[in-house]
């Protein structure tokens, strides 16, 4: 595989966010248009407080990223997750904590480590040492297997049907093994 690179900004514009898109839209396929992305998620996300977007390129052309910014009550995944945790996890865990919101890897340069060092150096630039995101519930979903292989654990149900919330503190963080490997 050639060399991939990474970086993890902290401004960002529309314009990074039109760039962006078509990667975004090869991964999810879950929005109508760009137009709407940027208006419904991307705008409203880029806002947010401590907002990271982290990137891996080829060549200058991004193939897989990564957004999270804190969360705090009266966000609506916060309130959410709030309502469905057990109530020592959200006390544990919920308010000032980082929110992965999204991360996707372009399917030509999966199973490539990719999208590991990439969560590894979102999580390295979270501006709080507990991380939060939501992910399948199925235990056998690559992304779920790669959480758990970085120390990430289930803390409960997810905000809709068929997900579960995950926490990571940098304190519990395993030994990251490979953590130097190149792209």
């Amino acid at each position: 595989m050639v060399e991939v690179s990474y970086a993890v900004q902290t401004q960002v514009s529309r314009a990074d966010g039109e760039r962006l898109w078509p990667v975004y839209d090869e991964v999810f396929g879950d929005q109508p248009d760009a137009g709407a992305w940027l208006e419904q998620t991307w705008d409203r996300h880029a806002r947010r407080d401590s907002f990271r977007l982290g990137l891996a390129s080829i060549g200058g052309r991004p193939v897989a990223f990564g957004w999270g910014y804190l969360g705090e009550r009266g966000q609506w995944w916060t309130d959410r997750i709030s309502e469905t945790l057990a109530q020592p996890a959200v006390d544990a865990w919920v308010g000032a904590h980082f929110e992965i919101v999204s991360l996707g890897v372009v399917p030509a340069v999966r199973r490539h480590g990719v999208g590991r060092r990439l969560l590894r150096r979102i999580q390295d630039a979270a501006p709080s040492d507990r991380l939060l995101l939501q992910t399948t519930d199925d235990e056998d979903d690559p992304a779920r297997r790669l959480y758990e292989s970085e120390g990430w654990g289930v803390l409960g149900p997810g905000a809709s049907d068929g997900t579960v919330v995950m926490g990571w503190r940098r304190a519990d963080a395993p030994e990251r093994r490979g953590s130097r490997t190149r792209g």
